[in-house]
């Protein structure tokens, strides 16, 4: 697997569990102040169409790396749970690099 696979992966990751965190935030002053609503539409939008190239990137990186489709969708659902696609990263990194090399999947241990 090429190692932009997985720096696609995890640039998306932190992009998305940041802007689900200025999400939070935009909804607590919508809701709970009453204010912002046109930023919150903003950043709403915008993490909505963010999400949507995580879960694509997410998706490309279970199929290179294997992954039963359980952990695929383990992956994926921790982009919805502010903070923890940045945990979920940092695993999938770990266990990920492992299997990178310059022409393509690494050959499996015995």
């Amino acid at each position: 697997m090429k190692k932009s696979v997985l720096t696609r992966y995890r640039v998306m990751a932190y992009v998305t569990a940041v802007m689900l965190l200025i999400l939070c935030g935009c909804m607590v002053a919508k809701y709970g102040f009453d204010t912002g609503a046109d930023l919150t539409f903003v950043v709403s939008q915008t993490h909505g169409v963010l999400f949507m190239i995580y879960l694509a990137f997410a998706l490309d990186l279970s199929s290179k790396a294997k992954w039963s489709f359980g952990r695929m969708l383990w992956v994926m659902v921790s982009g919805t749970i502010p903070g923890a696609a940045f945990f979920v990263e940092r695993k999938v990194r770990a266990d990920v690099e492992p299997l990178i090399t310059d022409g393509g999947l690494a050959p499996a241990k015995a």
